[in-house]
């Protein structure tokens, strides 16, 4: 491990262990870069072509949405660029959003194509600006508002290796990471995609009484019922956590049924919702309307939702489960919705032999979704610890 107080990395490679301190320069020192512009809106003649036309929210993928004509490029600001260069979000919501460009295509004036001319490595630079995103977004655009700017991105001072050889190591280290962590996200995303899909064909459209597609065997119309009838609910105050004092070592989990699900975890050991396995309970968020199944012990951070448990233990929890979740309803109105609005939806159920095997499906489905998820999330973890100790 290396001296922290020079000017290298915590973490380097052995080889590299005695080389050279790293040093300090200007970015525009030793690149080249230029931005792009859009061609003219409503000229048939510049759109509809075979050149990609790459657009700040696209930097990071292989594809484009729009394409241009050589009219439209020539007779616009738009410039090309080819796979490898570095691509570097100016404006809007993707300000400083960096990546390596995967497509030969031309650029809009929200982007800035940024080219090494002395041998740096471009993965690296890529990997350093990523880094330093937050730094960046706080140093030059007050309150995250604003555009970032050429001549801003030219005059960043970046510390990299002298050594060429040290350059390219670390920054096949983290392409090779960045791939695995892209592999995964398809794979994830796959999934979440092959569940919606699932969801849609094994259960009833609307007006209808039987879904799409079956397990073999089952043939009968779908029994119709309000939701209200299916679920009991609870009101969570007596679950409230008191204190917000989280500690990972501490034993029982903090919940909210909004996305972010585990808040923390709490040293209390009164008023804990004894869910489990045999007895799960559905957190629901009485004005989002968002939803968690739930088979642990925890409390909760809020009164705004409901827990849910089955009227009839007969019917199948997560076929329930995914009833629920699968019901097309956007909040229009800040208002408790489950006794409003929710109890009163009208819903179908199979046999409880058919809710066994669909429950069944989607609960192992969503099993490997969440170790996806896990796996994805470890990644992304492994690849910060690294860019906190690769780079000074």
């Amino acid at each position: 491990m290396a001296d922290k107080q020079q000017n290298v990395p915590y973490r380097r490679f052995k080889k590299f262990e005695n080389a050279d301190d790293w040093e300090q320069r200007k970015l525009g020192a030793f690149t080249d870069s230029f931005s792009g512009g859009t061609p003219t809106a409503g000229k048939a003649e510049y759109y509809g072509g075979e050149i990609p036309f790459i657009r700040s929210g696209e930097i990071s993928s292989d594809s484009t949405e729009l394409f241009i004509t050589d009219a439209g490029l020539n007779n616009s600001s738009a410039k090309m660029v080819g796979i490898g260069d570095i691509l570097y979000a100016l404006y809007g919501a993707t300000s400083g959003e960096t990546s390596i460009s995967r497509i030969n295509g031309a650029i809009n004036q929200a982007i800035l194509a940024i080219r090494p001319t002395k041998g740096d490595d471009p993965y690296m630079i890529v990997q350093w600006l990523k880094k330093q995103k937050e730094t960046i977004i706080s140093t030059y655009l007050q309150g995250g508002q604003g555009n970032l700017s050429g001549s801003i991105v030219k005059d960043l001072l970046i510390t990299l290796p002298k050594n060429k050889d040290e350059q390219a190591k670390v920054g096949s280290l983290f392409k090779q990471l960045d791939q695995t962590i892209a592999l995964h996200q398809r794979k994830y995303d796959k999934l979440k995609k092959l569940k919606s899909a699932y969801l849609s064909e094994m259960f009833p459209a609307e007006g209808e009484r039987k879904p799409k597609r079956r397990f073999s065997g089952f043939t009968d119309d779908w029994e119709q019922r309000k939701l209200g009838e299916i679920f009991n609910y609870e009101q969570p105050t007596k679950y409230i956590v008191k204190s917000t004092e989280y500690d990972d070592n501490f034993n029982t989990p903090v919940l909210t049924a909004g996305k972010s699900f585990l808040l923390g975890y709490t040293d209390e050991i009164s008023g804990i919702k004894n869910a489990t396995v045999e007895n799960p309970v559905v957190i629901f968020d009485d004005f989002t309307t968002g939803s968690h199944y739930v088979d642990f012990p925890f409390k909760i951070k809020s009164s705004a939702m409901k827990l849910l448990s089955l009227n009839d233990n007969s019917d199948n929890f997560y076929f329930m489960f995914n009833t629920l979740k699968n019901i097309k309803y956007v909040p229009q109105s800040h208002e408790r919705h489950w006794i409003s609005k929710f109890s009163s939806f009208e819903i179908y159920k199979p046999s409880q032999e058919e809710q066994q095997k669909i429950g069944s499906f989607f609960k192992q489905l969503d099993a490997t979704i969440t170790l996806h998820q896990q796996q994805l999330e470890k990644l992304k973890s492994l690849k910060q610890a690294y860019l906190n100790e690769m780079f000074v």
